[in-house]
């Protein structure tokens, strides 16, 4: 492929998700492009994407999600390594996350509960025949799974383990996921399985991952002089698809509700975060849900559509976006300006705040999730202030003490229905009546989307066939081997783009393959048979 000039590109990065922010990281740093010729162009007001986290005490903390994190995320760690933290600027993000992690070392003791008792998790409960298929499906070849779910190829007794709770709450999978994204999940995370039932290795940010990952990545940037044009909405991008080479000529985009163009000269390049997990997302509050949007208020999923009807090569955004009910789920944020929830909670689970990770009731009819993370958790937090975060996987189905759908339910309803399942209603009333609680909940119409079933073609290469001077970054670009719904993801996403079109002499870091390490998968099939 025929490499761009770095001192003559322009470079516009659509979205501002970690891949773009990683790639504009790699831009500077490997390929010498000067920071004020590169461009991030961002539809909303503030930066960071799926890597968020904002508010303040009297509002109430809000966190739509966070991503898990481990020793091998090889691409992310070498990309903060390069990054002060944000407090102290003699030492990296990388730096300051594995300290904080010999700190608080997760070892969730409170794992799967139900009817408000911790249950027994040191079998994963699988039969014979479930070790077989799982290790069927490790060595069969992704081209022969084509878009099979996960219920296509297990059986109803495989629903009902120990294994299938503690997976399907901790990576979100759902019966009717992608089976190939099972798949290489199973083989990228074989060394996590002899300690998944309480969570080992796990490692975690010191805050929220806006505040620990996204404001030291835009600080870095900006003392660069890379231009971050907030409120920008790209709405279509030309393309040349030529039989032999693809070229993007013209950006269309959309500030203050004006609609202009960039056209792109022969050195420049756009790299396109396609489709988005948090689009369309709405905030509720303690006394009204969250509102459903979908496709229509979107503009990545329309600009991916846009983008595909060009070439049968730029993906299929409708196998991702089309779906929303299989694809929604509803987390919440709650903040507390009293300690006593935080000191029950170490007190019953035996976990420290920020070393038990996810608690999941299994009898919850919207399977909730909590998640204590060490305090603070945001930069911004008193002392005296307490956040926690969960999430319900199946925001349709009514609550077993609330009698509504989680996804018609107030922040307030939301928590009623916690402190039932925790069996602490009398505990948490007076904190509640007191106004010291506040409960936010999110409804994210295509947070799952990542995991539908798809095809080889459906997601666009990161860099596909004669593609001269654009590239396509994020979780709906095809990075062999490699699972989705992960910031390394994103960021090896920004390494195939970069080093492809630009003179770097550097290849992105190659993939852990703990599966090829007979004592790894030794002790993976030894966890399975407990």
């Amino acid at each position: 492929m025929e490499k761009r000039d770095a001192n003559k590109a322009n470079i516009y990065l659509v979205g501002s998700g970690i891949a773009s922010l990683a790639s504009a990281v790699y831009l500077v740093k490997d390929a010498g492009v000067e920071g004020n010729r590169i461009h991030v162009m961002e539809q909303r007001d503030i930066a960071g994407g799926a890597l968020d986290g904002s508010g303040e005490e009297s509002e109430g903390y809000l966190i739509r999600g966070g991503r898990m994190h481990e020793d091998h995320y090889v691409c992310y760690w070498d990309l903060l390594s390069h990054i002060p933290s944000l407090e102290d600027p003699e030492v990296s993000v990388t730096d300051e996350c594995k300290a904080f992690n010999v700190k608080y070392v997760s070892n969730a003791r409170a794992r799967l509960m139900r009817a408000g008792e911790i249950m027994d998790v040191s079998s994963y409960g699988l039969s014979k025949g479930d070790q077989a298929a799982m290790l069927k499906l490790w060595f069969a070849p992704e081209i022969i799974l084509g878009d099979k779910r996960i219920e296509d190829w297990f059986s109803e007794h495989f629903f009902e383990t120990n294994f299938w709770l503690l997976w399907t709450s901790m990576f979100a999978f759902q019966k009717w996921s992608s089976l190939a994204e099972m798949r290489r999940y199973f083989i990228r995370f074989i060394h996590l399985l002899p300690g998944m039932n309480r969570l080992e290795k796990i490692l975690r940010t010191k805050y929220n991952q806006y505040d620990s990952v996204v404001l030291p990545l835009r600080r870095w940037l900006e003392d660069k002089g890379v231009q971050f044009e907030m409120r920008h909405q790209v709405i279509d991008i030309e393309f040349d698809p030529a039989a032999d080479s693809k070229r993007a000529r013209v950006i269309h985009y959309l500030v203050e509700g004006e609609e202009k163009q960039i056209m792109l000269d022969e050195e420049d390049c756009v790299f396109i975060t396609n489709g988005s997990i948090v689009e369309s997302a709405d905030t509720g509050s303690m006394d009204a849900p969250p509102v459903l949007y979908g496709k229509a208020e979107s503009g990545a999923w329309k600009l991916w559509e846009k983008i595909a009807a060009q070439h049968e090569d730029f993906g299929n955004p409708g196998v991702f976006c089309n779906n929303v009910d299989l694809q929604k789920w509803e987390s919440f944020t709650i903040t507390l300006r009293d300690s006593v929830f935080h000191d029950h909670m170490e007190k019953f689970t035996g976990n420290v705040s920020g070393t038990g990770g996810l608690v999941t009731f299994t009898d919850s009819n919207w399977l909730m999730s909590i998640v204590i993370a060490a305090q603070p958790h945001f930069a911004n937090q008193p002392d005296e202030v307490k956040v926690f975060w969960g999430y319900g996987l199946y925001p349709d189905r009514e609550g077993n003490h609330v009698k509504k759908k989680m996804s018609e339910c107030s922040g307030r309803e939301i928590l009623e229905e916690l402190w039932h399942h925790l069996k602490i209603a009398d505990l948490m009333q007076p904190v509640v009546d007191a106004g010291k609680v506040i409960c936010l909940p999110v409804m994210m119409p295509f947070i799952d989307s990542l995991f539908m079933p798809r095809k080889p073609g459906d997601r666009p290469r990161v860099l596909p066939d004669g593609a001269r001077n654009f590239a396509f970054l994020g979780q709906f670009a095809e990075v062999p081997h490699d699972c989705v719904f992960t910031v390394e993801y994103s960021v090896r996403c920004a390494q195939m783009a970069v080093y492809g079109l630009f003179d770097t002499g550097k290849k992105p870091l190659p993939i852990y393959q703990g599966h090829h390490d007979p004592v790894v998968l030794a002790n993976a099939v030894q966890a399975l048979n407990r």
